[in-house]
C-alpha cells in the first residue's frame, strides 16, 4: 500500500489543495484548517448550512493564500499568513470555544459579500489549545478547527466500492480527507491500530461520522441525498454512517505521496 493523495483545508469548510508532500504537526498538517470563518456570534460556518461555501478555492502562496471564487476567479482575497489584526475573539466549534485571531476587516468584508451572510475569518493562534477528547489523546494533543481529529485516512479501495453502489460515482472530495492511500482492501483501514506512513507513526482512533456535507457537489455547491443515502445502507454502526478513519500522529515531519503504508 502506498500513500496516492494528500490534502489539506487551510481554511474550514472552502475547496482543498491537494500536495506533493505534508509537513506533519501535532494539530495536523501545517496550515491544515488554521483559519475559520464564523458569523457574528462566533460560531462557525461551514457547508452544513452554507453549501456555496463548497466554490470557494483555496491556494497556498508563499507570502499567505490566495481564495477565489470558482466560477469567477477574478474574484479572488489574499490573506496574509499572519493576521494583521491584535483582536481575539472567542470562537465555538462544536462544543469547544476557544479564541481566535481576527485577520483583517477587509478579509471580513470580501467574505461577507460573497457569501451573503455576516462572517468573520479568523486564524488559530498558537496559544489556543484545543484539546482531544481524552478518551481518544496519547498525550494531551491539540486539534485544528478541523471537526475533531488532526488527521483523517481514507482508502480509495473504500471510495471505489462504494462508487460501484452509486448510479453517479462522486470524488474523494466530498470526504475531505488528509491522507488517501492506494491498494489493501475496501474498508481495511477499520481494523487498523497504529499505521506507518514512510518515517511517521500514526494512531487509529476512531471512525469517522459522515453528514450531510458529503452530500454536496464541491463543483456546483449543489447538493443531494447521495452518497449518504448508499453508504448508510452499508456503513452504518451505532445510528452513525461511518466513512474513514481518525487519526492522531505519534512521531514523523513529513510524508510525501508515493511513501509506503504499513500497519504497525
Amino acid at each position: 500500500m502506498t500513500l496516492q493523495d494528500i490534502y489539506i483545508y487551510p481554511i474550514k469548510s472552502l475547496g482543498g489543495i491537494r500536495l506533493d508532500s505534508g509537513v506533519l504537526e501535532e494539530r495536523g498538517f501545517r496550515h491544515d484548517r488554521r483559519w475559520m470563518l464564523v458569523d457574528k456570534e462566533g460560531n462557525f460556518l461551514s457547508q452544513r448550512t452554507f453549501p456555496g461555501m463548497a466554490m470557494l478555492q483555496v491556494n497556498l502562496l508563499e507570502e499567505g493564500l490566495m481564495v477565489f471564487h470558482k466560477s469567477n476567479p477574478e474574484n479572488k482575497v489574499q490573506i496574509p499568513i499572519e493576521p494583521l489584526s491584535d483582536q481575539l475573539i472567542s470562537v465555538k466549534i462544536w462544543e469547544d470555544e476557544v479564541l481566535g485571531q481576527v485577520v483583517s476587516p477587509l478579509v471580513n468584508l470580501w467574505f461577507s459579500e460573497i457569501l451573503k451572510q455576516e462572517c468573520v475569518l479568523v486564524k488559530m493562534p498558537q496559544s489556543t489549545q484545543r484539546k482531544i477528547k481524552p478518551k481518544y489523546a496519547v498525550k494531551g494533543e491539540s486539534v485544528s478547527f478541523a471537526d475533531g481529529m488532526p488527521y483523517l485516512l481514507i482508502g480509495q479501495s473504500s471510495l471505489d466500492d462504494l462508487n460501484k453502489r452509486l448510479e453517479e460515482p462522486v470524488g474523494m472530495d466530498r470526504f475531505r480527507p488528509n491522507l488517501v492511500f492506494a491498494g489493501g482492501n475496501p474498508f481495511e483501514e477499520d481494523h487498523w491500530q497504529k499505521i506507518q506512513i514512510g518515517h511517521a507513526k500514526f494512531k487509529i482512533t476512531k471512525p469517522c461520522a459522515r453528514c450531510v456535507m458529503t452530500t454536496v457537489n464541491q463543483q456546483t455547491a449543489e447538493k443531494s441525498k447521495e452518497p449518504l443515502k448508499t453508504l448508510a445502507t452499508y456503513r452504518t454502526f451505532s445510528n452513525n454512517v461511518m466513512f474513514g478513519q481518525n487519526i492522531l500522529l505519534l512521531e514523523g515531519e513529513l510524508v510525501r505521496v508515493g511513501d509506503k503504508l504499513n500497519e504497525i
